[in-house]
């Protein structure tokens, strides 16, 4: 079974909102569980690019709630850090197609209310401030190399190893920010959604098939 949370989005609604969405609907899934046929013990959260930061930030909260276990979170090129582009600067090859560093402002920005890269952001909306990350779900982390959130998911997947979370992580040579849908059937989008995909399989269990 999946579930799509069709979440309020910034700047109508900044943080927490987006995240009281998810959570709601995740707690939801979690009570129902047995009336929907889900096995409370197998439930995985999945997200890409800013939903894959708002993934992120599910984890966290779950872990710190104590309400619903993860079994695992599959972390899609995430936007996980808002000093990128503000107050943190990539490589000049990096970050050129797909979202920039100025988009990647903007977009923090709304979704904070306030100026992205700030001394203080509200607890739990950035992952890559977040101090402790020991706890969280097992973690697939995939990124193409010169997209803007390269480093930012390099470096959070360092964490999380450092966490003692098992975490996998892969990296696409040349690849831009959402190569796999923009190129679905080029053989780095094939293998890239393949390695998700594997992942995913094998932290769910034999019972999942396809």
């Amino acid at each position: 079974m999946v579930v799509n949370v069709e979440y309020r989005l910034a700047p109508e609604t900044p943080f927490p909102g987006p995240l009281d969405d998810v959570y709601d609907a995740l707690t939801w899934l979690f009570r129902n569980a047995g009336e929907l046929g889900v096995d409370p013990r197998r439930i995985a959260i999945l997200g890409e690019s800013a939903g894959g930061g708002l993934a992120a930030m599910l984890a966290i909260r779950a872990r710190d709630r104590g309400e619903v276990p993860l079994c695992y979170q599959v972390l899609i090129y995430p936007m996980l850090d808002d000093r990128t582009g503000s107050v943190r600067h990539v490589a000049p090859f990096i970050g050129t197609i797909g979202w920039n560093e100025a988009e990647n402002q903007f977009g923090w920005s709304a979704f904070l209310g306030a100026p992205a890269g700030g001394a203080t952001p509200p607890p739990g909306a950035v992952p890559a401030r977040v101090e402790n990350l020991a706890g969280l779900p097992p973690t697939f982390i995939g990124v193409g190399g010169i997209d803007l959130f390269v480093d930012e998911d390099l470096a959070y997947a360092g964490r999380l190893v450092d966490a003692g979370v098992p975490t996998q992580f892969h990296l696409t040579p040349g690849a831009y920010h959402g190569f796999d849908f923009v190129v679905p059937d080029a053989r780095v989008s094939r293998e890239f959604t393949a390695a998700w995909k594997s992942a995913l399989r094998t932290a769910l269990g034999p019972a999942v098939n396809g």
